[in-house]
């Protein structure tokens, strides 16, 4: 009886495997807030970072499945490479052409999904209290990360979106991309002198190396606002910026990694986490770290 017990114990306390895949990914708050959601829900599982290179992508991502993980999250640089790997893309996934969420189906399929955009809407209209209807929303960058959120900030009906980037024909073409979904044009960063807009995005990669796009002066509208898609525990030189050149509100992106990741973890487990709770708690702890 004891050793039947005990086995039935041992196959109770069994947990779902999940991680997130990226290079560099040691600064990843993903597997903190995947923890908290799970304590936060009880579900059983774990979660880890996995430090991968695009090279190895294909085969650490089939091993991973082989060995019974449920499902993963991508970051840079595999987003692009998580979206052709997957054997089905949702629709607004195959909008982005990038995929952030790979779960293991019960037939067996690997499914790519994208939670970017919707979580980058959740912090902004939720979180934030921001209005995107009828906004002037400036787009700084062409890559991945601007793909991805394009589509779900048109359908909070904006007044116009302008994608800036350093290389023009990339952000030309993006735009002509998304050209059906709204007003949406593209152009270098030295076009955008003498405009203005309610809300700009940083989607460039300039962050991660404390960097910043080359901007002028006079961007930000009255009451304008800046947000950061990258984040960390210490401001953003976007986020400075913004704050310097008279934003009433410049933020980074931890709200939205928060968002992201309770859509992925909706998809994954079927329970929709306290975000909220989530933030605040993560919020207090990066300014205990500083």
């Amino acid at each position: 009886m004891g050793f039947l017990q005990g086995k039935k114990d041992a196959m109770i306390t069994i947990k779902d495997r999940y991680a997130v895949l990226g290079q560099p990914i040691q600064h990843s708050k993903s597997p903190r807030i995947h923890q908290l959601f799970a304590a936060q829900t009880g579900q059983l599982l774990t979660y880890e970072a996995r430090e991968v290179s695009a090279e190895q992508f294909i085969t650490m991502v089939t091993a991973f499945f082989m060995e019974e993980g449920r499902g993963l999250n991508c970051t840079v640089p595999l987003k692009e490479l998580a979206w052709r790997y997957a054997d089905e893309n949702t629709e607004r996934a195959n909008l982005s052409k990038a995929v952030n969420t790979l779960t293991l189906r019960e037939d067996g399929a690997i499914v790519g999904d994208n939670t970017d955009g919707c979580g980058l809407v959740a912090d902004l209209m939720v979180n934030h209290g921001i209005k995107l209807a009828g906004s002037r929303i400036l787009i700084l960058g062409a890559g991945g990360a601007s793909r991805g959120i394009i589509a779900p900030l048109f359908e909070q009906a904006p007044q116009s979106l302008v994608i800036a980037n350093r290389t023009i024909d990339k952000a030309v073409n993006l735009a002509t991309e998304f050209g059906d979904k709204g007003n949406v044009t593209g152009c270098g960063f030295a076009a955008l002198a003498h405009q203005h807009y309610d809300l700009i995005l940083n989607a460039t990669s300039a962050s991660l190396s404390d960097q910043l796009p080359p901007l002028p002066d006079g961007l930000i509208a009255e009451q304008g606002i800046c947000y950061d898609l990258a984040y960390g525990n210490q401001p953003t030189p976007f986020v400075r910026w913004g704050l310097a050149h008279g934003a009433v509100k410049s933020l980074d992106g931890l709200g939205m990694l928060v968002e992201q990741a309770a859509e992925a973890f909706f998809i994954w487990r079927g329970v929709r986490p306290d975000t909220q709770a989530v933030i605040e708690l993560l919020n207090a702890e990066r300014s205990a770290s500083c």
